[in-house]
This record gives C-alpha cells, structure tokens and sequence, in this order.
C-alpha cells in the first residue's frame, strides 16, 4: 500500500474551521458589557422655612437625584457647596448648609456638586423688637428699624398717608428705618428716631402733635418736631404728650384743662414747653401719660411725682383735687411706671407693685371696686417687672417671663378668657413675655422670640390679625 503525506498547509483551515464551531477541545469566552455609569441629575433643597427673620437660622438639607433613579443625601463630604446667586446680601450660610437672615430682602440658595446646581428661593423678613398701644390703634417695631400700624385711622394715626382702618401691619408712611421709640395717643403718636429727632402724626387737637398749632384736621403722615436732635424718651396720653431730652430736662405739650402738663398753669401747650424740676433735682428719669394725669420718677433719686387730674386719685397724693405742678408721692424708689385712663400702677425698684386710682372694675388690683388715692400694694409678691393700663384693665410681667391682668374683661382685653377679676389672673401658662403694653380696651404683649402676640377688642383692627374678630385669649401677629 502507497502512504501519502498532507502538507500542513492543507490542516490549517480545518483546524480553523473545527475552532469556529467549537471544537478542538477548547472553552468558549465572551467579553462583558461596559456598565454605563451613574450620574447626578439633579439637586433639591429643602428648609423648615423660606421666609426668615433677621437673626434666626434655619437649617437646610439637599438630596440628589441620580440617572438610574436612586436618591442619596449630600454634604460637604460628598462634595457639595453652598452659595447665593445674590452674594449673601440679605442672609449668610455655612458650609454645613444653615442659613441666617440678616437683612431685609429676597435671594437664592445655590447648592452645586459635579456640576449639577439646585436652587432655593427665600425671604428674610424683620422680626418685631417693640409695640405699643394707644386708644383703638397699635403701631410696632421691627428689628430693622421700621414701623409698621394697625387698627383705627380716622384721623391718620397710623401714619400710612390715609385715614382707612387697617386690620393689618401696614408701613408707616415715608419708610425709614431710624425708627427708636414711639408711643400712642388716643388718636396720635409720638416718635423718636436714632438720630435723636422728635415726629408726630394723628390728629392735632390741643395741639397734641407739637407742631405750634391746633387744628382738627388729620396728619396722616409723620412730621417734624422743631428742630432738636437730642431727645431720649416720649410718652403719651389721651390728649397730652412729653418727650425728655438726654440731659434730663422734661417738656410736655397739648391739652391742659387737668394741669396734666405739669408747668403751673391750665393752658393747652401748642409746642413742646418745658416741665419745671421740683427745687434741688436735676432730672427727670421716665414720664407716663394717662386721660388726665402724669405720672414721672426723677433721677436723682428714682422718687415718684404725679400731677394733673385727679378726681379718683389717679395722682396718688392721698387727696381728689387736680394738681397743676409734680407733685412727691410716698418715698419709694420706683422702677416702672403705668398710667391708665384714671388709674395708676407703678413698680418698685425691689419689684413690689402698687396701684391706685379709679377702681370700679377692679383695674387697681387691691382685690376692691372702691377708688384708691394712695399707692397699695397689689398682691404680696415681689417679682413684678413692669405693668401697662388701659381704660379699665391692667396688664402686668414677672421678672420670670409671666404674664397677669387685672380689671375689666369686657372685651377680653386681659386675654384670660373669663369673667372681670380684682386681683391679677394669670394669662395662659408661657413663661417667656418680656413687656406688654394696653389701649383703651386691648393689650399686646411681645415674647423672648420675637413674637407679637395680641388679644382684647378688635372692631377697628387693632390686633393686626387680618380680621376685626375678638380675641379672648392671646392670638400672634405675623411679622
């Protein structure tokens, strides 16, 4: 038999062939597919609150959305940064994502990582740092040095250039933020500014603005005392006002038929005139304006002097005749004065209080309804801070934050919710109020936090609450 021999050339495709369909003996391998990656799409912030008062912080947390639909929390450890697209004008923020008002104003949060950018709008807004009330109007205080009124305007008190009622804040007319102190009248208000210049708006008669006339039309916006800038201190009342200079002198101006201007005589001052100082004193420390009467401690000594009506003992000198000069009441050293329409209530530097006055509903707190013409005591404890009159109620703080009224409930102005009282009543059970102040027939209290909180009669919108409903019990006032 012939042998034959196949060249090598002739087994490579077969080799080749047998490879391809998965012979030779050998195993099969297929190279895996590239996973696609996952990337961040897209970035939310979230806050407890967009609108923030100046001064408060709030805390902000983002979240990432990624491509394949999971979502993770991100912080400076996965790379995120927090900015504004505004440059942090009105608020600033840490690297922890917390931000802080500090001015009045609007910008966007911006928090970026890989490139990826969310967004949050907010709005930082000025907290209330004072109030005060008068006859059926309230104006406040905000931290930026703004004032905002509410509540009666029939003879443009409120100072926002017309005579409508507003059962809101609204801004006083012209917009400043030099605003420093401000009281109110029965239909007007007094004002100081940082620059220690002396305005008044509301109605004039008796020449209760100041401005060197008596009229019975409205000032509906706020004007000009003279031309002084070194005043420190204004008080009102129904119809008479006093402003004390940094030096300690004392003027007072408008209706005087009671001798509540202090200055000797009966006649209605149209311009501030000067309170003379009993002999050897050398300055008045703080004043109080009720219907009729004034009440005032002097420097010195932080002895107490009243003057004016006095026909139910609202000047406290044990007797019922008007008193047209100060008049020394007692011997104590006082810390705080409250004059109501005819009652008194005055704290001792020790914290004692006393009242006196006319006490048909109980407003003095003796626990009586007979008229008082002398200090007496209100209670027997000795931790009250400062007190604030009404008509025919009394409002009053502890030293420990608490809040307590006395007298006529009608209009729920002691914001108990119950009947009168004649001796104090606590209001609710909060322990952070720091002062209070009263109108004719409603009060306003403000807390440690900033919060403005009113309650009492609310037929003109004196509450500010966007309604003229009553409130019996303390309602907060948006800022």
């Amino acid at each position: 038999m012939k042998n034959f021999t196949f060249p090598t050339l002739l087994l490579v495709p077969v080799l080749a062939v047998l490879a391809a369909c998965g012979g030779g003996g050998g195993s099969s391998s297929t190279t895996p597919a590239t996973p696609t990656p996952v990337t961040l799409k897209s970035i939310a912030i979230a806050a407890s609150a967009t609108t923030i008062p100046i001064g408060i912080a709030v805390p902000l947390t983002a979240t990432g959305t990624y491509s394949d639909n999971t979502t993770k929390a991100l912080n400076t450890t996965t790379g995120l940064v927090w900015a504004f697209k505004g440059g942090g004008a009105v608020a600033t923020i840490v690297p922890a994502g917390t931000v802080t008002g500090k001015a009045v104003g609007s910008d966007t949060v911006t928090a970026t990582q890989d490139g990826v950018v969310g967004t949050l709008a907010v709005n930082v807004i000025a907290q209330w740092n004072g109030v005060t009330a008068g006859g059926n109007q309230t104006i406040g205080h905000k931290s930026d040095g703004s004032l905002y009124g509410w509540g009666s305007n029939i003879r443009g008190q409120l100072g926002d250039s017309t005579k409508t009622d507003r059962n809101t804040p609204t801004l006083v007319s012209g917009g400043s933020t030099l605003w420093k102190q401000m009281v109110v009248g029965e239909q007007f208000v007094v004002a100081l500014r940082s620059d220690g210049t002396l305005w008044t708006w509301g109605s004039n008669q008796n020449g209760t603005l100041g401005l060197g006339t008596s009229d019975t039309d409205p000032h509906p916006v706020p004007t000009k005392v003279g031309k002084d800038s070194d005043w420190a201190f204004v008080a009102a009342g129904k119809s008479h006002a006093f402003a004390i200079k940094t030096g300690g002198a004392m003027y007072g101006w408008g209706r005087n038929f009671n001798g509540q201007l202090g200055d000797g005589t009966n006649i209605d001052r149209l311009q501030p005139t000067l309170v003379p100082l009993p002999a050897g004193l050398k300055a008045w420390l703080t004043v109080s304006a009720g219907d009729t009467h004034t009440l005032a401690i002097v420097k010195d000594n932080l002895n107490l002097y009243a003057w004016g009506g006095n026909a139910s003992g609202q000047v406290g000198n044990g007797g019922k005749v008007d008193i047209v000069s100060p008049a020394k009441i007692g011997a104590f050293q006082w810390s705080s004065l409250a004059a109501g329409a005819n009652h008194s209530v005055a704290v001792r530097t020790d914290g004692a209080m006393y009242g006196w006055g006319s006490n048909t509903f109980g407003q003095v707190g003796n626990n009586g309804s007979t008229d008082i013409n002398a200090p007496t005591p209100i209670g027997v404890g000795s931790n009250w801070l400062a007190a604030a009159s009404g008509s025919t109620h009394t409002i009053a703080v502890t030293r420990d934050g608490q809040l307590w009224g006395w007298g006529s409930n009608a209009e729920s102005q002691l914001g108990t919710g119950g009947p009168d009282s004649p001796t104090p009543v606590q209001v609710g059970t909060a322990s952070n109020w720091l002062s209070v102040t009263a109108g004719a027939l409603h009060s306003f209290g403000l807390r440690s936090d900033n919060t403005l909180w009113g309650w009492g009669r609310n037929a003109e919108g004196q509450l500010g609450k966007g309604d003229n409903a009553q409130a019996p019990v303390p309602v907060a006032i948006p800022n």
